[in-house]
Parts: C-alpha cells; sequence; structure tokens
C-alpha cells in the first residue's frame, strides 16, 4: 500500500511538471488563498483519471474535527472484523458530555440516556458533535489505534492523539485538568472561564506547531479516495460511511459555499481558532467524475468568514478545472 501511494505522489508530480494546466492550477490555488492570511494546504485528485494537484500537500495541519473520518475508517474497521457492533449500546454518563460543538451536552442533563455506536457515528459525522466522537474515539481503541490503522494504509501523515476534550482543552490554554470521572459540562464551563485571553492565544500559537493530531492534505485526500472507491469495507458497511459524509450538515460555507447550486458533496469540516478545514468528495456534472479535495488552514488571524471564503474560493477553483478540463488536462 505504501508503495502505490509513493507511486501515486510521483506520478502526481511528474503529471504537473508535464502538464501546464496543472501548474496554472496551482497558480490560481495559491491567488486565491490569499483570502486569509493563514496558510492555506490544499490536495485534490480526480478519483476516475487519479490527476492531481497539491498546495503545501505534504505539510501537517491540524485536523480539528476533521480527526472524526480516520476515526470513523477505525470503527468501521472494526466492525468489518467483527470486533464490534454498530447495535452495540453506549450509556451515557455525566462525564462523557464534553465541550465544543454538537448537541449531546446541550440536550442529555441526566444520565442514563443509552446510544448505539451507529448513532454516535451519525452524530459525530453529521453534526460534528464532539461528545459522540470521543466516545467514538474511546470504542476505536484510542487514537494510537486509529493512527495505526491510517499506517496500515499507507497513510502516515495522519495522526490521532487526543480526544476532543483534552485537544480544545490544549488549544484554549486550560490547566489543572481533573481526572476523568470528575469531568463535566459545568467543569468545563468553569475551567475555560477562568483562562486569561493572552495565556488562550499563546496556547493557540503553541498548538499551532504541535505535530498531534494533525494531516498532510495528501493523505486526508487518498483517504477520502479510499471511501469513495468503497474499497475498504463490504459494500454495506461502506455505503454506511459515505452516507454520513453526505448528510453533514455543516461548513455550508466551505467547500460547498461557492459551488453550483445543488452540487452533491459528501464531507466533514474542522474548526478551531485559526483553522478551518473541510475535505470531501465533490460529484462534478455531466459524469465528469468526481473530485476528492482536502483543503486545510492553519495560523490565521482573520475571522472565520475569511478563512471560509478562502476554503470556498479554493473548491470553486478545482471544480472549474476539471469541469473545463474532465480530468484529463486537454484542451
Amino acid at each position: 500500500m505504501r508503495a502505490i501511494a509513493c507511486f501515486l505522489t510521483a506520478t502526481s508530480l511528474l503529471a504537473a511538471a508535464v502538464d501546464p494546466t496543472i501548474a496554472r492550477l496551482q497558480q490560481q490555488i495559491e491567488f486565491v488563498s490569499h483570502a486569509t492570511d493563514g496558510v492555506v494546504g490544499v490536495s485534490a485528485t480526480h478519483i476516475e483519471t487519479g490527476k492531481t494537484v497539491s498546495v503545501h500537500g505534504a505539510e501537517g495541519f491540524p485536523m480539528a474535527s476533521a480527526f472524526k473520518v480516520p476515526v470513523a475508517v477505525q470503527l468501521m474497521t472494526m466492525v468489518e472484523a467483527g470486533q464490534l457492533t454498530l447495535d452495540k449500546m453506549i450509556t451515557l454518563g455525566p462525564q462523557d458530555l464534553h465541550p465544543g460543538s454538537g448537541k449531546l451536552s446541550e440536550l442529555m442533563f441526566h444520565p442514563g440516556v443509552a446510544l448505539s455506536v451507529e448513532n454516535l457515528m451519525e452524530l459525530m459525522l453529521v453534526i460534528s458533535d464532539n461528545s459522540a466522537a470521543d466516545l467514538c474515539l474511546r470504542e476505536a481503541g484510542g487514537g494510537d489505534a486509529v493512527t495505526a490503522r491510517m499506517k496500515s494504509l499507507g497513510l502516515p501523515g495522519i495522526r490521532v492523539d487526543r480526544p476532543t476534550a483534552l485537544l480544545i482543552s490544549d488549544w484554549v490554554g486550560a490547566k489543572n485538568i481533573p481526572p476523568e470521572a470528575q469531568w463535566s459540562r459545568d467543569m468545563w464551563d468553569q475551567l475555560y472561564n477562568r483562562i486569561p485571553n493572552n495565556e488562550h492565544m499563546q496556547a493557540r500559537r503553541t498548538q499551532m506547531r504541535d505535530p498531534r493530531d494533525t494531516a498532510t492534505p495528501d493523505d486526508m485526500t487518498r483517504l477520502l479516495v479510499h471511501i469513495w472507491r468503497k474499497d475498504l469495507f463490504s459494500p454495506g458497511n461502506a455505503n454506511e460511511l459515505l452516507g454520513m459524509l453526505e448528510r453533514c450538515q455543516t461548513g455550508k460555507a466551505r467547500i460547498k459555499g461557492m459551488l453550483p447550486q445543488g452540487t452533491d458533496v459528501a464531507h466533514k469540516t474542522g474548526t478551531l481558532g485559526g483553522v478551518a478545514n473541510d475535505v470531501g468528495v465533490i460529484t462534478l456534472p455531466n459524469g465528469l467524475g468526481h473530485i476528492a479535495i482536502s483543503v486545510f488552514t492553519k495560523a490565521s488571524t482573520k475571522s472565520e468568514d475569511a478563512e471560509e471564503k478562502a476554503v470556498a474560493e479554493v473548491a470553486r477553483t478545482v471544480y472549474d478545472y476539471f469541469v473545463l478540463f474532465g480530468g484529463t488536462g486537454a484542451n
């Protein structure tokens, strides 16, 4: 698998060298990326032809909630192997309600609620629920197991290290976090409210250089190609995972933001201060194929709107290129 990945990388570099349209596309991507003052990493592959464009594609970027895609792949790997079932019920306790995006921590006021692994995956991918994601990560065997699965697929540029509760805490600069048994919604609120803004900003700058929970756009796009081709799992499990990405409700102003209305996009977003990511598969019109695309940002000091505009501009630029050339590069 690693040899295949290396071959595809070498092939894409050779294609860029012999196809001047790819070089122009790279320049256009860099130009529209200036909507944000941060670093923008892009990797896009026309799935049917393998034609690829990459800008900062081998550089690590904080995944934020995009890490939920590799977590879902590891969960489905365990389901495929008979080590886990989608109908396994997980009972939520107060310590399982974590900070950040989602609905579980807002709606579950009392302990005793139980949800299936399938429902937790749906919440994790469709509305990016952090509490559900951390429960899924636990069922998946933790970050080491997810990272090992990515390496087994020839994707060493994707690593998962922390649950969202600890990732966010490091991002905001929280210290002296109590043991997990003492976690609760009120505890997180009180902990974060005590952090001075200057300490928070210093923590953000530090996390931008942290190799944990990062991915290269190139490897994330390769993972998306696997998911779209449905070559990781049996048809039922492959369709289950892809369907959840197709139902994603977040990030309407990102990859989808400037595409023609009604364009099908199966995707997953990721958001932290200075980070606005979106990774997914775009269906081109008129049978022209599909684009697996990963757009990551980091170190931006502008608003989230500016970051989202950069993601949308990049996605539209890539979309227009492949509509024009149909993945062939021919005029």
